[in-house]
């Protein structure tokens, strides 16, 4: 899996410089790790219990008032998660010729998988309202939160 092999290149002596960088001790080493995996697991959008969890780790980040590092902490862990999020789906913000040749590139993919028998799903039946739906039930919605939360301050009004 590509996210072991990252770590184990990360973890190569001729990374020591950019490991100092990135962690100073254990704890910090442990936290960049969980970080990286939950970033990493948030691309996984249409796992349902992942996608309720993370809702709900969201919820409660922005529900707290507290001003402790802790807090902190994890408003910055879900806002990341939700930045990956975005930049995962990031064409279909752009410009209408980017949304194009990403989306090409994705149905060319699907359709090859479907003629192999590696999908169930022929991408022709019901694409155009597919991605109706994933832009009013995922893309709209996830730029809601990220504007809401703050995160980029005025430029993102």
């Amino acid at each position: 899996n590509s996210i072991d092999i990252a770590w184990r290149l990360l973890m190569d002596d001729q990374f020591k410089e950019l490991r100092s960088s990135i962690y100073s001790n254990e704890e910090e080493l442990r936290h960049f790790r969980s970080i990286l995996v939950n970033s990493t697991m948030a691309t996984d959008i249409f796992e349902k219990s992942l996608a309720k969890a993370r809702k709900n780790r969201w919820d409660a980040a922005f529900a707290e008032q507290s001003p402790g590092v802790e807090s902190r902490n994890r408003k910055a862990t879900i806002v990341i998660e939700h930045i990956i999020q975005a930049s995962d789906v990031a064409h279909c913000m752009q410009h209408w010729h980017i949304y194009k040749k990403w989306n090409e590139k994705l149905f060319a993919e699907r359709a090859e998988a479907f003629r192999k028998g590696r999908a169930d799903q022929n991408p022709t039946e019901g694409w155009y309202e597919g991605e109706l739906w994933f832009f009013d039930n995922y893309v709209i919605p996830l730029a809601n939160k990220l504007e809401s939360c703050g995160v980029f301050g005025v430029s993102c009004v």
